[in-house]
């Protein structure tokens, strides 16, 4: 019996260090974790007019359509001081009217990151100084840019115009200069999350087109009439063309020449399936 236990002990203890080795071997030679995965939620708060604050999840601050200082809904930590926006990864206009164009210049040269827009945009913007060439990125519509890490963005039709308004400082007068045509933009997150900016809008049949091609997740769309879709064209555009999961109503509540209202916009979806995320100016969101 004794003679059985000893030889036991040691053919126990050469079987654990055995197995000690083996797992050493299987950890070593086994593929490295993978990176994380990119988080879920897309922040996003309402500036007021089209102007849009949005973290990704990979934590990228996009600023979009920023008219602040002179926006009367504009938060008013932001009209303050620009800089508390936060350090701005990416800067997108949509066209060149004042309550879209706004504080990008600034910003741009605040964070010294560029300022992407309609080609036709951008160049007056740098020929009259009011950014940097080297802040400045051109495309239009149909092309698209990857700015970020697992960032896309491209340039989509809006039926709009777009006019630089600009002071000139050598004769203290304003000076009106062609800006381009006006763009929506398809915005593509890390997690594959899709947001549609229609910047300023009316009604074209090819919103039917650009859903097909890019199936957005969210819509953010015009209601407030006169300058783009009053609250019945953007509630038929959805309805019939676009369909989206989810829409954001915007550029309302600014200004008087937009005079379409919320409640106008959710009689008119009353039996639609699309959902409408109404937000107030400066609240946060997220998806």
């Amino acid at each position: 019996m004794k003679i059985r236990q000893f030889l036991k002990a040691p053919c126990a203890a050469a079987l654990t260090a055995a197995t000690l080795l083996l797992s050493s071997l299987a950890a070593a030679q086994a593929p490295a974790a993978a990176p994380a995965a990119a988080g879920t939620k897309v922040e996003m708060q309402w500036l007021g007019q089209a102007g849009f604050r949005i973290v990704s999840p990979g934590g990228k601050l996009i600023v979009i359509d920023p008219w602040i200082k002179g926006g009367p809904k504009a938060p008013a930590n932001y009209k303050a001081d620009l800089g508390a926006l936060g350090k701005i990864d990416l800067l997108l206009v949509t066209h060149a009217h004042v309550d879209h164009l706004g504080d990008a210049p600034a910003l741009a040269i605040l964070n010294k990151t560029k300022l992407y827009g309609p080609a036709d945009m951008v160049t007056p913007l740098t020929t009259l100084g009011m950014i940097p060439a080297e802040l400045g990125h051109r495309f239009n519509k149909t092309g698209n840019v990857k700015p970020l890490p697992g960032i896309k963005v491209t340039a989509v039709q809006a039926e709009h115009s777009s006019l630089i308004v600009w002071n000139n400082p050598a004769t203290s007068k304003n000076e009106s200069h062609p800006a381009g045509e006006a763009m929506g933009y398809i915005i593509e997150l890390e997690n594959g999350f899709k947001i549609w900016h229609m910047g300023d809008t009316g009604l074209f049949g090819d919103m039917k087109f650009i859903s097909e091609r890019y199936k957005p997740d969210l819509v953010l769309m015009p209601i407030g009439g006169n300058f783009t879709m009053d609250p019945e064209d953007a509630a038929f555009a959805l309805n019939t063309w676009i369909k989206p999961k989810m829409v954001i109503p915007m550029h309302y509540n600014s200004n008087p020449l937009t005079p379409g209202t919320l409640a106008e916009f959710q009689a008119a979806m009353k039996d639609s399936s699309v959902k409408i995320v109404p937000m107030t100016e400066g609240q946060t969101l997220s998806f």
